[in-house]
């Protein structure tokens, strides 16, 4: 007997040094803290949803007894990445109607509306995605095929960037559009005195707002399948950019009910009702939803030559686009946001645009601040406006693959001197010293992987251009993982609560099946996620 008191003794101290409260060990992993030493460990543990230690897997196991145990097999994680400009609701409405992205032609597209009809036969035809300038013919549609397949049945079909449409003329009947009429802010394309159908941002909402608002399950099934794509990539936070403020209440309900995992920023668009509910009640913020800032927008996109430019487009004579309100507006919207110490985010795509709302937000701001109010997408900033942005602490907010999207046909719309100093996200990064980065979906792909090789290698999907585009304004491997973690939530003034995994954080974080700060460049786009967790809790994982 005398014999096993020292191994009780030893049993009995061992137990004493562990603490019971701990839920998760994750051990066996090489983890990107992204802290602020951007240091490494190998484990870390979880408890009520969040990191109470972070280091070595050995000393872990230790101190901790871990309900659970997550051996990552040397596998690389992550914090959860955070998208910071999105559209998620509508890219959720989207998955249920005419996906149009890479058709190739405007014929193909009609194929697809047309096989589309046949088995959703009521109600508007609504499809989104199309993009002239992948066609052989780079040239907006006529709507003469929609109006003879659907005579009587509205349709109306988004382009890539939501900022031109083309509807039918039974859509326009219903709308009530003429031949040459006019609207501030937007474009309807007449021809020869007879409408084509074209529809150019401000345009487009006077057809829209005739579609029938979606019943509750449409909406919940619409946040709910974006959520599944997202986890699949590893998003835990999405910035959604522009909604009204009806959709807090859903999106909070559905948070409750535990339907709704993913962590949301919400903007409320800027409209009058959004602006009476938020400034009447103050933020919004739970541990899944944060609502504290709005969406402006100051002009429309390149693509469909609606940003507002300081020079004609190289390829439309006399033609500078347009904001899509006047000054006045963004003014007396900037004081009223800022007297109410809300944040302000505005997209701004042109150059003339970007000066505008520069100064605007200067006017508003009155010097060093940190009140993080935005600009959305920044993407034409001439030169001497760079400063605005350091000098007023305004953050640019942009989306790498718009650079590498747009890289083709970019050069046409501005010429070469004008692109030089275009997608500048190093120069804008440098104002500040952090950039929060997104994708815009879905305008682009949601996968994060194609936002950090294209802030990183600055080529598209085919590794075009072979010497990577504009190299001087790429990201380095760190500042791109910040950008879409640690950057990104103090965009959303969220870094004290997620984006590193650290001590006293949401336990949100993905395992990959590479190391993106490793792999060879070129393998970055095919890069996986193995498992996707928030508060410690598995929301995805690859089959």
């Amino acid at each position: 007997m005398k014999k096993l008191w020292p191994l009780l003794f030893v049993l009995v101290a061992a137990c004493k040094q562990k603490e019971y409260n701990a839920d998760t060990l994750v051990k066996n992993a090489l983890v990107y803290t992204v802290d602020s030493t951007f240091s490494t460990a190998d484990a870390f543990v979880i408890s009520n949803g969040k990191i109470i230690a972070v280091g070595k897997s050995d000393t872990l196991e230790q101190k901790y007894f871990a309900k659970e145990t997550i051996d990552a097999g040397g596998k690389p994680v992550y914090p959860g990445f955070i998208d910071a400009h999105t559209h998620f609701y509508e890219y959720g409405l989207g998955l249920q109607e005419v996906n149009l992205v890479g058709s190739k032609s405007w014929n193909a597209i009609v194929d697809t509306v047309s096989a589309y009809s046949r088995h959703n036969t009521d109600g508007w035809i609504i499809g989104n995605g199309w993009d002239q300038n992948i066609w052989t013919v780079k040239q907006f549609p006529n709507k003469a095929k929609l109006d003879s397949l659907f005579p009587v049945r509205p349709v109306i079909l988004s382009r890539i960037d939501g900022h031109a449409a083309i509807a039918n003329q039974a859509a326009l009947n219903i709308a009530g559009i003429k031949p040459g009429q006019t609207i501030t802010g937007g474009q309807i394309e007449t021809v020869n005195g007879k409408l084509t159908g074209i529809l150019v941002d401000n345009a487009v909402g006077i057809v829209t707002r005739k579609i029938p608002e979606p019943n509750e399950q449409v909406v919940q099934s619409a946040l709910l399948a974006a959520q599944r794509n997202c986890f699949a990539v590893g998003l835990t936070t999405v910035d959604d950019c522009g909604l009204p403020y009806t959709m807090v209440s859903t999106i909070a309900a559905l948070q409750h009910k535990g339907d709704l995992k993913m962590r949301m920023y919400v903007m409320l668009a800027d409209k009058e009702e959004n602006y009476e509910y938020l400034f009447k009640r103050g933020a919004y913020k739970t541990p899944g939803l944060n609502v504290r800032s709005f969406k402006v927008y100051g002009d429309g996109a390149l693509g469909s030559r609606g940003a507002c430019l300081l020079k004609p487009y190289a390829d439309k004579a006399a033609w500078n686009g347009f904001l899509l309100s006047n000054k006045a507006h963004f003014e007396e919207i900037a004081k009223k946001i800022a007297d109410k110490g809300f944040q302000m985010c505005t997209h701004a795509i042109g150059d003339s645009a970007n000066r505008m709302i520069l100064k605007v937000y200067a006017a508003a701001l009155k010097g060093k601040n940190d009140k993080r109010w935005r600009v959305e997408h920044a993407q034409i900033v001439s030169p001497e406006d760079v400063k605005y942005f350091g000098e007023y602490n305004i953050i640019p907010s942009v989306q790498p693959t718009h650079a590498t999207s747009d890289m083709a046909w970019a050069v046409n719309r501005l010429g070469s001197a004008r692109l030089k100093s275009a997608y500048a996200y190093k120069d804008l990064m440098k104002q500040n010293g952090w950039i929060p980065l997104g994708t815009d979906f879905p305008v682009e792909n949601i996968n994060p992987m194609y936002t950090f090789y294209a802030a990183v290698v600055r080529k598209d999907l085919k590794g075009l251009p072979a010497g990577g585009f504009q190299m001087d304004n790429a990201l380095s491997r760190t500042e791109a993982l910040k950008g879409m973690t640690t950057w990104a939530a103090k965009a959303n003034f969220e870094e004290n609560e997620k984006g590193s995994i650290a001590v006293g954080k949401y336990a949100d974080f993905v395992i990959l099946d590479k190391d993106i700060m490793k792999v060879a460049g070129s393998e970055l786009p095919n890069v996986k996620v193995i498992k996707t967790y928030i508060n410690g809790v598995k929301v995805y994982e690859k089959k």
